[in-house]
């Protein structure tokens, strides 16, 4: 019995679980600028995964893709905020 692809299917579960919080974390505290931080966590883990083999390539193969996803997400975020969902932080300008 393989249980390769049910442990890569619950890691990406648990992945894009963690990804919610932290767009929301990143949102509040430093507003949508904080794009870039996203953009090359995303970047680093998928070039990780050109440079690795078997499971730990596609772990951070799903990790760079969904860094990138949260770049879209944390401008959804912002317009959670402005509709009054989500409190404003710091991050946003006065």
């Amino acid at each position: 019995m393989n249980l390769t692809g049910i442990l890569i299917g619950a890691a990406t579960f648990l992945t894009i679980g963690a990804f919610h919080p932290l767009v929301i974390k990143a949102e509040y505290h430093w507003g949508v600028s904080s794009w870039w931080l996203f953009l090359l966590a995303g970047l680093g883990c998928i070039a990780g995964s050109l440079f690795t083999t078997g499971v730990w390539s596609i772990l951070l193969g799903v990790v760079g893709f969904s860094s990138l996803w949260s770049i879209l997400e944390l401008v959804k975020q912002r317009q959670r905020v402005n509709k009054g969902w989500f409190p404003k932080g710091p991050g946003h300008k006065k």
